[in-house]
């Protein structure tokens, strides 16, 4: 069993940052990547960035790219999520996820556990 806690979220004006954290616990030597998901209201959850434990590699949506980024503390067993330049449209409950595998980054399937979620509030 993996437990993920979220923290960081907010709220925030448009153009401004934020960073999310997501702490890591129990049999973290079963994960092999990590992931940032949203879901805004009435809409799917949606695969935002990615990144493995092991040699870093990342990977994004294409709506972050640029703006989003994905980094790992091994020696914490903590993921985070750097956010610039925020916009209304990032306005979402922001989910970390953890995988076992190394197969898709961007399906939820792909990930066994999963937090409870941080909320992320843009305001235009």
């Amino acid at each position: 069993q993996v437990h993920l806690v979220e923290s960081g979220g907010g709220l925030v004006q448009a153009g401004g940052s934020l960073r999310l954290s997501c702490a890591a616990s129990g049999r973290t030597f079963s994960s092999n990547k990590m992931g940032w998901f949203r879901q805004a209201p009435g809409k799917e959850r949606e695969f935002v960035a990615g990144i493995t434990w092991s040699g870093g590699g990342t990977r994004y949506a294409d709506s972050v790219k640029g703006r989003f980024t994905i980094s790992r503390d091994n020696a914490k067993n903590t993921v985070y999520l750097q956010m610039n330049s925020l916009s209304s449209e990032d306005t979402a409950v922001y989910y970390c996820a953890a995988s076992a595998s190394l197969s898709s980054y961007v399906s939820t399937w792909a990930y066994d556990y999963w937090g409870q979620g941080t909320q992320v509030t843009v305001s235009s």
